[in-house]
């Protein structure tokens, strides 16, 4: 099963400082976080994201997005 199963957006609320690894190659267990499954698929490894400021982000869910790993709103076309 792939985190691109979803059909939507992974929304995560994060907090100043916070740091995560943001899966891009989707077969991940712990979507939308790395667990380190890109091993089998080299080329795609994690984006390593930290916030700014408190906000949240929208991580894509469908495997449609022209800018991985954000949404850009493909799974609603």
């Amino acid at each position: 099963m792939s985190m691109y199963d979803r059909g939507k957006p992974y929304e995560h609320p994060l907090k100043s400082g916070d740091s995560v690894y943001i899966c891009r190659c989707g077969l991940t267990a712990s979507a939308p976080f790395c667990d380190g499954s890109h091993q089998q698929q080299p080329g795609a490894e994690p984006l390593a994201y930290q916030a700014e400021a408190e906000q949240t982000v929208y991580i894509c869910g469908c495997g449609r997005t022209g800018d991985t790993p954000w949404c850009d709103g493909s799974h609603s076309r």
